[in-house]
């Protein structure tokens, strides 16, 4: 090897062994400054074994939360539903609470961390009689840490300051404040009254939305679900001051009426009343005091006229395979059966493919609108049975000018259709074949 080579090989070894030694002398530090230590776990208490919570600021500010009956609800500073998901998601945080360090064992003066007058205590009662008792004082001058202490127990902690933000809330943060609490689940009915309809659903056999007032007639299911829905989400905003208070209180005694929204379930029946003042729509809820701003979404939802909430599909197996299909044109006919994963015409197994179509064009069938009459001789008829026979309907089509009119067997409503879709219906139709050979 050349000596200047070597000589570099030499000066890399002294650097080498330096680092160790070096690393050696001192060693990395741990983030929490012990390098083998476990964080000390506060507290460890599952969300389903707390019966109640007390929440204490500094000035003596209390909001008690307590399971009744199953759920939470505040009790103090005032009585008020709970918003569940926010309680639990609180609570979430007691299972475990540990801290990053003890800070002092022994002290002689809690002052010094803020802890002779806690800034936050969290007294935890769970459904066994135990009470834990967690202490939060000062902010820690360095690091999003936080003093803390549990029970009577002398040492000092350090916290994550997120531990003290989960459960520094307000009668706000976690009351519920839907203005709407109804049990989507057993729900029967839903009725919107306006100025000039009254618009009522109900529940059928199917466990489907129908509509029962103004006359009983199909309802669409989408759009009774999104009406529900967005009465869900109707929220009271409780940001505002008093000042906002009293201008949406102005707002909707000012505004002009919009509808009265009535929903029933199992423990009886809510109404929401809702006036419109300019663009805003306003709302009162039996539910709670006061009037608040709604979005427009679902105010808009409510100013829709019937024809919009009604099912403008001509068959309703939507995604159930049919059994049957019976078509009828004029004198010619064709009855599809189905059998096990095979499709029978006249006892011969058909392309199924093809027979797919059809049900596809079926399925889809919508009405351009509703008319009040026209339906004359029929030329098509339909027939479809599903749910293993337990659903039968079947529509008759009549050609009317350049459009179709049809009805459904047993329904009072007229359909108007565009000429396409039954075209399309009869050429689908006629393209089905029988299934390709060896197949019987």
């Amino acid at each position: 090897m050349k000596p200047r080579n070597l000589l570099i090989a030499a000066i890399v070894l002294v650097i080498l062994c330096g680092a160790v030694w070096w690393s050696r002398k001192h060693p990395q530090a741990s983030p929490t400054g012990s390098s083998a230590t476990t964080s000390p776990k506060l507290v460890d208490v599952p969300e389903a074994q707390v019966q109640s919570l007390d929440l204490t600021k500094k000035g003596g500010t209390s909001l008690d939360l307590q399971r009744q009956n199953g759920k939470w609800a505040i009790t103090s500073p005032e009585a008020l539903p709970a918003d569940q998901d926010a309680v639990t998601s609180m609570l979430s945080s007691l299972s475990p609470v540990t801290a990053d360090s003890v800070v002092e064992a022994n002290p002689k003066d809690i002052g010094q961390y803020g802890l002779n007058s806690p800034s936050l205590t969290v007294a935890i009662h769970e459904k066994s009689g135990k009470t834990d008792t967690l202490l939060f004082g000062d902010d820690v001058p360095a690091g999003s840490l936080v003093y803390a202490r549990l029970n009577a127990d002398p040492k000092v902690y350090v916290v994550s300051s997120s531990v003290k933000s989960s459960f520094d809330k307000s009668p706000n943060d976690l009351r519920d404040k839907r203005l709407l609490t109804f049990d989507s689940n057993s729900l029967t009915r839903i009725e919107l009254v306006s100025a000039n309809e009254d618009i009522e659903f109900g529940k059928n056999n199917r466990n489907e939305w129908q509509i029962v007032k103004p006359q009983p007639c199909r309802a669409d299911n989408f759009q009774v679900e999104e009406l529900l829905r967005k009465l869900t989400d109707a929220k009271m905003d409780l940001s505002g001051s008093a000042e906002d208070q009293k201008k949406a209180d102005a707002s909707f005694a000012s505004g002009q009426r919009v509808a009265t929204v009535k929903v029933t379930d199992g423990s009886g029946t809510q109404t929401l009343e809702v006036q419109k003042n300019k663009d805003d729509y306003y709302a009162k809820s039996s539910v709670v005091k006061g009037d608040y701003k709604l979005s427009s979404d679902l105010g808009k939802e409510l100013e829709k006229p019937l024809d919009d909430f009604r099912n403008k599909k001509i068959f309703d197996f939507g995604f159930s395979d049919p059994n049957r299909i019976e078509i009828q044109q004029g004198s010619s006919g064709k009855t599809l059966v189905r059998s096990g994963t095979d499709w029978k015409l006249n006892g011969k197994t058909m392309d199924s493919g093809s027979v797919q179509a059809l049900i596809d064009k079926l399925r889809d069938l919508s009405a351009a609108k509703f008319v009040p009459s026209g339906f004359t001789t029929p030329a098509l008829t339909i027939g479809v049975t599903s749910d293993d026979g337990k659903r039968v309907e079947k529509a008759e089509f009549a050609k009317v000018g350049d459009s179709y009119i049809a009805r459904r067997v047993n329904d009072a409503a007229v359909y108007q259709l565009d000429v396409k879709s039954i075209n399309d219906i009869l050429v689908t139709n006629n393209a089905i074949k029988p299934a390709a050979s060896g197949k019987k």
